[in-house]
């Protein structure tokens, strides 16, 4: 496939476009969460906010679906936003200053530092049994979190009657930025066919803190992470390629070999 094949074939994938009505992009969202919401016969949705751009982008879209949804039909639908700490959180205060902002009235904080030292020390006791003797690794240990979070987001949504709502969007889908069966296990995707910087722009519109909007994205799963430094690739670049544009070979070269190598992530699991 030719290098430009390549390039559309992906946009067309994910479905992203070189341009957007911010507005019109954030109704259009507002109502598909009010459709699936009424759909699967819920009480609302679950948005695990964690002090980055993209929960508090989707917070927001949920605020508005379920406020209308109450004014719509008279019944009582909600937002739960929940935080999700590995003991102390550097910047814990942007997931409840998001809270504020769009005035969440269900909220909790479940800490899941002890779940996930015990599922990590129940490993490393496992492996030892085939003669394997090692400390979990940090990816590893970040993929426990994320996907320990994941099972307390569902065990909340099941008790609470409502969707989990995810924050994935087409710049992390491009890369297979996320963990399978962690923060890619969701009911529903709002921001899918977003990149990165079409997120920012829905943040100015709905009203997400500044400093939350500035901040450098990280997936919060070891100390000093960031999005950009773990893959090497900006965001920029990463949003350029999706809009069409024309971005450095090397950048291109790569972008095209994550999405490969990270196919599995993105489908459905295979069967006979």
């Amino acid at each position: 496939m030719r290098e430009k094949d390549m390039q559309q074939h992906i946009i067309e994938a994910l479905g992203v476009k070189p341009t957007i009505d911010v507005a019109a992009e954030v109704d259009k969202r507002v109502q598909f969460l009010k459709e699936h919401v009424l759909a699967s016969k819920t009480t609302g949705l679950l948005i695990a906010i964690s002090g980055g751009i993209d929960s508090a982008v989707t917070a927001g879209l949920c605020k508005r679906a379920t406020d209308e949804l109450t004014k719509e039909t008279g019944q009582d639908y909600r937002t739960i936003g929940v935080f999700q700490p590995y003991g102390e959180q550097e910047d814990i205060e942007h997931s409840y200053a998001v809270a504020e902002e769009f005035q969440l009235q269900h909220t909790m904080e479940t800490n899941i530092e002890e779940a996930v030292n015990e599922v990590a020390l129940e490993v490393e006791d496992s492996l030892k049994s085939i003669g394997v003797h090692r400390h979990v690794s940090v990816k590893g240990k970040g993929n426990i979190k994320a996907r320990t979070r994941m099972v307390m987001q569902y065990a909340i949504a099941f008790e609470q009657n409502v969707l989990v709502v995810g924050t994935d969007h087409a710049s992390e889908a491009l890369t297979g930025f996320f963990t399978k069966y962690g923060d890619g296990a969701v009911d529903i995707t709002p921001l899918s066919t977003l990149n990165k910087r079409q997120v920012k722009m829905l943040a100015e519109v709905l009203g997400v803190p500044q400093q939350i909007i500035t901040k450098a994205p990280t997936a919060g799963l070891w100390v000093g992470q960031t999005d950009e430094d773990e893959l090497g690739i900006s965001y920029d670049d990463n949003s350029d390629y999706l809009e069409g544009k024309e971005v450095p070979a090397s950048v291109r070269e790569k972008l095209e070999q994550l999405y490969q190598n990270t196919q599995h992530k993105r489908s459905i699991i295979p069967g006979i």
